[in-house]
């Protein structure tokens, strides 16, 4: 099973990330914001990960990992 990770503060919160995703799983989280005052982008379900690095791909600061 793939797994979504999100280097926190590296994340700017521009939501590229959320439109490439295929399964529609990637979403800006509210709770928490990093150094920068920013909320960040996190998976939302990662049992419906299929780990296709879109994702990650799109993310102009390397933000995202994905682990398979």
């Amino acid at each position: 099973m793939a797994k979504m990770s999100v280097i926190f503060d590296r994340c700017k919160g521009c939501e590229l990330c959320t439109t490439a995703c295929p399964k529609q799983i990637v979403a800006i989280q509210h709770e928490k914001r990093n150094k920068e005052g920013v909320f960040t982008a996190h998976c939302t379900d990662e049992s419906q990960c299929i780990g296709c690095a879109m994702c990650a791909m799109m993310c102009p600061d390397c933000a995202i990992i994905i682990e398979k």
